[in-house]
């Protein structure tokens, strides 16, 4: 692509021009199939046209192939297909770490969840690297604090955030040879609205931060996550965020792997994002559980796709 003129150059984020695409097409995470579809249908969405348009370099670099579970046996049933997990997460983290030290911005599209088991891998080993801190906005109808001990189904993809915290099975916890990839005071949850029993226990005995839908609606979308990010922006260096799309009420987004009512509105979702964009220290993205089999003429890549256009700059005016 040609230079972008200067007048066109966005400012956030963290003053990277280049973004990275990486599909995951991942769904051995959960039970429903369909979600490992969710790159081609960002795609089908425009997200690459979207991104140019705001000013970016942008490079696809393609899909992590994945096996699909036909093809596969699980050993374990409270942690399914652990081994492929295991492998396609390593290979994901590779090329997140990759794009981050040449200066990128990487873009993880999934898949499940389990996306941000390796993304969030890369961007602590880059800033372990670097003496950097690392943290991480975790947008989610869930809470994905499971592990084979407390999960009710065995699927992977709800236990992306425990993973990351150190918690649960080593080959997924140590992924790039360090656990854990974040301190739990510099992780924060966001838009939850349906948590496992023993998922409660799991996130108060980390010391995890949560705000819940409830919470956004007694105080509103902005003043959650302007606390949130003035937590994040004064204590960490940088900021990887990971939106599972399921956050976003169903009736704006049917086609996710796992919907629960009560979401975020359409303004809600945005205005998260737009604050995001603001905060000067963003480093990574990650997009997940987008099921084009349940959704309609693509609604919800679409939508998905104005979201990352809002997190990575687009305004209003």
């Amino acid at each position: 692509m040609n230079d972008v003129p200067e007048d066109r150059v966005p400012t956030t984020p963290r003053g990277k021009h280049q973004i990275d695409i990486l599909g995951f097409p991942m769904d051995l995470g959960a039970d429903r199939r369909g979600v490992g579809m969710g790159p081609s249908a960002l795609r089908i969405a425009g997200i690459r046209r979207r991104l140019v348009d705001l000013g970016y370099q942008v490079r696809d670099l393609g899909d992590i192939p994945v096996e699909i579970p036909e093809s596969q046996t699980i050993s374990n049933p409270r942690l399914k297909f652990l081994d492929e997990v295991v492998d396609k997460s390593g290979l994901l983290a590779s090329a997140v770490l990759d794009s981050l030290d040449r200066g990128h911005f990487p873009l993880a599209m999934g898949g499940d969840h389990t996306v941000s088991i390796g993304s969030l891998a890369a961007q602590s080993a880059h800033c372990r690297a670097r003496g950097l801190r690392p943290g991480v906005l975790w947008i989610d109808a869930h809470a994905d604090m499971n592990d084979e001990q407390t999960t009710p189904s065995g699927n992977i993809h709800g236990m992306a955030l425990a993973v990351s915290l150190g918690f649960g099975e080593e080959r997924l916890t140590r992924l790039l040879g360090f656990s854990p990839k974040l301190e739990p005071e510099h992780a924060f949850l966001v838009g939850v609205r349906s948590i496992d029993q023993d998922e409660r226990k799991l996130i108060r005995r980390a010391g995890l931060t949560v705000r819940t839908m409830a919470d956004i609606d007694r105080r509103g979308a902005a003043s959650v996550i302007e606390e949130i990010l003035e937590s994040l922006t004064r204590d960490v260096d940088a900021i990887h965020v990971t939106l599972d799309v399921d956050a976003v009420d169903p009736s704006l987004a049917q086609g996710v792997g796992t919907p629960v009512a009560g979401g975020l509105t359409y303004r809600e979702a945005h205005l998260i994002m737009e604050t995001i964009a603001g905060c000067g220290k963003l480093s990574g993205l990650d997009v997940a559980e987008i099921n084009p089999t349940l959704d309609n003429r693509n609604r919800t890549a679409v939508l998905t796709a104005e979201l990352v256009s809002s997190c990575l700059g687009k305004r209003i005016l």
